[in-house]
């Protein structure tokens, strides 16, 4: 029996291997890093689909190294211990370079797993390729991902699946030699969302559910009609999963209660990461609601301790507290739009001189050179406040933070109004 399209027509070659140009285009960091032999550990990070085990294999395919895989789901501390033993047996009879260790979903292995590969990453026993599709600043220890760099896959581009298709179609050894007549393809690249995998599974689905008919004809109803016979529309790797926290987090923003907590269930009940949501009502907690209601990213924040500490099914309990909270918060962007605003200035500007008075002045030098010469302790006047310029000269008297017209918002503006009449006057 014949393995599903999407393994058959697995690129074996980096000719072969489509999308991810920033990576493996010519002059690119990981086609040079093969091309030179010189290999060192890395985490490939990106939505499923979009070549990440592809990339594994090509690499020691065309690097010849010994190549172990593991799936962080199924294995744990002990086989990745009986690697390295093999690792140090094969090292011993041959020169090709340090053997390969895939992991993939690495984000599933837990801190003593990972742990566990500290040292034969560090003394080079291994070169170890990650992969997941969870950010690796929340999901890989800090020891680990020092010693490895990251690099971010993207989803596939149109044309990037176009290609894909044509080529099944052209090359796959079931296909080939049949009267396929691709019409339309909008539909097979909106249900693939990026993701070749689903791309080429979608497209045999497709074609064995038309295999009655002669020719087979793929447009968009065809396809639509095949799909929601033979699939479940939520997906919590592919393009739902990233329509459905869309939809979860305007609603919030939206402070829609209702919606919000109606896509939640929908995302429970899709098998959704609790985490992954979690910490998605933490960034609305702060980007959001803000300052409207400090409180709200207190409470996202226990909900991800909770959460984490007592897993699900329990865990749906204060996902839906959270979620109806924050919906129904007033909301405020102050913050947020503040910090977006100093950015810009500070790419705009540069690295700008901080004013004399305010520089720490540690040393005896530092005091000659006029460092926090001065300064004014705030606590020293009435109020615990003195009008000094804080900015540097280039950008004084400017305004970042623009309070929201919200209650809690009303107090702080009528505290800058009293402090700093000049930037907030009053209203």
């Amino acid at each position: 029996m014949l393995p599903p399209l999407p393994e058959r027509m697995r690129p074996r070659r980096l000719d072969q291997y489509v999308g991810q140009t920033h990576l493996v285009g010519e002059g690119c960091v990981l086609r040079k890093m093969i091309e030179s032999g010189n290999l060192s550990s890395f985490i490939l990070w990106g939505p499923p689909g979009v070549g990440k085990t592809t990339l594994a294999h090509i690499i020691a395919e065309t690097m010849d190294r010994d190549f172990y895989t593991l799936s962080a789901v199924t294995s744990g501390v002990k086989d990745v211990r009986e690697v390295f033993e093999k690792a140090r047996g094969a090292s011993l009879f041959n020169r090709k370079g340090a053997p390969i260790l895939f992991i993939d979903e690495i984000h599933r292995f837990n801190k003593a797993q990972q742990d566990a590969l500290l040292g034969a990453v560090e003394t080079g026993t291994i070169v170890l390729i990650g992969a997941t599709t969870e950010n690796p600043s929340f999901e890989v220890i800090t020891p680990l991902l020092s010693r490895c760099q990251v690099f971010v896959l993207k989803p596939l581009e149109a044309d990037d699946l176009m290609t894909l298709l044509k080529r099944a179609l052209a090359e796959d050894v079931l296909l080939k030699d049949r009267d396929i007549r691709l019409e339309e393809t909008d539909a097979l690249l909106r249900f693939s969302g990026g993701d070749a995998r689903k791309l080429l599974n979608v497209l045999e689905i497709v074609v064995d559910s038309l295999s009655g008919s002669s020719p087979v004809v793929i447009d968009n109803r065809s396809v639509t009609e095949s799909i929601q016979e033979n699939m479940a529309i939520y997906d919590k790797d592919g393009e739902m999963h990233y329509d459905i926290i869309s939809a979860f987090i305007k609603s919030i923003r939206g402070s829609d209660p209702n919606a919000a907590i109606y896509y939640l269930a929908r995302m429970i009940d899709g098998g959704e990461d609790p985490l992954f949501i979690a910490r998605r009502l933490c960034l609305s907690a702060s980007e959001d609601v803000g300052l409207a209601n400090p409180n709200a990213l207190l409470l996202a924040n226990a909900c991800f301790e909770v959460v984490s500490k007592i897993g699900m099914p329990e865990g749906r309990i204060p996902l839906a507290e959270t979620t109806v909270y924050l919906a129904s918060s007033p909301k405020s962007n102050g913050s947020y739009m503040a910090l977006e605003k100093a950015l810009s200035v500070v790419k705009e500007t540069g690295n700008l001189p901080v004013p004399l008075p305010i520089r720490n002045a540690p040393t005896q030098l530092m005091k000659d050179l006029n460092y926090s010469d001065g300064y004014k302790y705030a606590h020293d006047f009435p109020g615990h406040f003195v009008d000094m310029e804080f900015l540097p000269d280039a950008l004084r008297g400017t305004v970042f933070y623009e309070p929201q017209p919200n209650r809690h918002e009303n107090t702080l503006r009528a505290y800058l109004e009293a402090c700093w009449p000049k930037y907030y006057p009053k209203e």
